[in-house]
């Protein structure tokens, strides 16, 4: 139910104690539960937003679950609606069929699908696939759009089912940008070990906790992110359910993420990849609780900033808008106690978020035309990750004022 949240008392991954806080962010409404017009503000639910790390393998992750059917059975959030996203899935299908010789006999499973954007491109190669979407009302979009989809969460009970029905394992299973959301990662990693089976590849994608942390990404916190995710936990996750890390990359997506491909295959030895991010990693401090207890400080200087630029903005009489009803623009605006009186209106491509409200902010969302027509001096820029595209499509638009960023500190962009 999303009326409440299950206390986490030991570690989901390892069982493990939890010890230092890594960052504490109060109680606050889900990231991604858009308010209708109408609805009764003061009914809306929060719940506890702190993250802690685990003492054992070093995970990062929330001590407060809410209930995951009732954030993803119905979800706000469609990966189409970036265009870098969908060249950042076009680029690694791509490189995914090229370097595993994948073709018309073969089988992909994306765990999490969302809308089909990226097995759209296995579809449009030739190549058999099956998406795995908890969501129904996204699972939907996917199928109309021609991607195979079944509407489950994965985990090794929904896993046997679809081997029993598929009469084979997959030759790529992915898993990009899902591990966050998983409250039960042992279960969910299983499920992946099983569709791919003895043969079968396991590419994981996931926001860098190393690079969260150098670039104060703290809106990245958001009870949809149950975890936050270093090399160190993610590999001892993985060996725990026989998966041996074959090769990690990173990446510049999601303001630094990592790209884990495992396998059943055991090496001889550990590759160069893994044996150089592991080093890094413990060199940086991960293994210690030092580098986890800096962050949350870091966090309130961040915010001061941004209240600051707030009050002068209003001393000067500027008309404040916002652009990308993000969930991680929502954590943020949250943070920094902005309400509806402080910012015009938020602009998003996705009409599933138009005319609604943010969560705890209740600041309006409108589409980006509506957004011009409110002339407003500044325009801040949630998704950071992908202001590059925003800041293009807005000048394209013809908007002249300025363009800024808050994370992690106040930019021009």
């Amino acid at each position: 139910m999303r009326g409440e949240a299950r206390p986490v008392t030991a570690c989901r991954s390892c069982g493990g104690s939890l010890g230092a806080t890594f960052c504490d962010l109060g109680r606050m409404p889900l990231a991604n539960s858009y308010l209708p017009p109408g609805a009764d503000l003061e009914a809306e639910p929060s719940f506890p937003l702190r993250a802690v790390v685990c003492d054992e393998c070093r995970m990062v992750q929330l001590d407060a679950v809410v209930d995951a059917q009732g954030i993803f059975s119905d979800y706000a959030y469609f990966s189409s609606t970036s265009e870098s996203w969908l060249e950042h899935a076009r680029r690694y299908s791509a490189e995914m069929m090229r370097r595993l010789g994948l073709n018309s006999r073969s089988l992909v499973i994306e765990a999490a699908s969302n809308d089909g954007y990226l097995l759209r491109n296995f579809v449009a190669a030739g190549v058999p696939c099956l998406g795995v979407e908890p969501a129904a009302n996204i699972a939907w979009v996917a199928r109309e759009s021609g991607v195979p989809t079944e509407t489950a969460f994965l985990g090794a009970d929904s896993a046997d089912d679809l081997l029993a029905r598929l009469g084979r394992h997959a030759d790529l299973v992915i898993a990009n940008n899902v591990l966050a959301h998983v409250p039960d990662v042992n279960d969910f990693v299983a499920g992946l070990a099983r569709l791919a089976g003895p043969q079968g590849m396991v590419s994981i994608e996931a926001p860098h906790l190393l690079r969260m942390v150098e670039g104060v990404q703290f809106d990245t916190i958001y009870h949809e992110h149950y975890a936050y995710w270093s090399f160190l936990a993610m590999e001892r996750l993985l060996a725990r359910h026989g998966l041996h890390v074959a090769r990690v990359e990173e990446l510049p997506t999601h303001g630094g993420s990592l790209r884990v491909l495992a396998c059943a295959r055991a090496a001889s030895s550990s590759p160069g990849s893994a044996l150089a991010m592991r080093e890094l990693e413990l060199r940086r401090g991960l293994g210690g609780d030092a580098f986890y207890r800096g962050f949350d400080q870091r966090v309130r200087l961040a915010l001061d900033d941004f209240q600051s630029w707030m009050s002068q903005s209003r001393e000067q009489g500027l008309r404040v808008a916002a652009y990308g009803a993000a969930a991680k623009g929502n954590t943020f605006l949250n943070a920094a106690g902005v309400k509806a009186d402080g910012i015009l209106a938020v602009a998003d491509r996705n009409p599933v978020k138009q005319g609604r409200l943010l969560p705890g902010s209740h600041i309006p969302v409108v589409s980006p035309e509506e957004l011009m027509a409110l002339a407003p001096d500044d325009i801040l820029i949630l998704p950071w990750n992908i202001a590059r595209e925003i800041v293009k499509s807005l000048r394209g638009a013809g908007f002249r004022g300025r363009l800024l960023t808050a994370v992690p500190r106040m930019e021009v962009r």
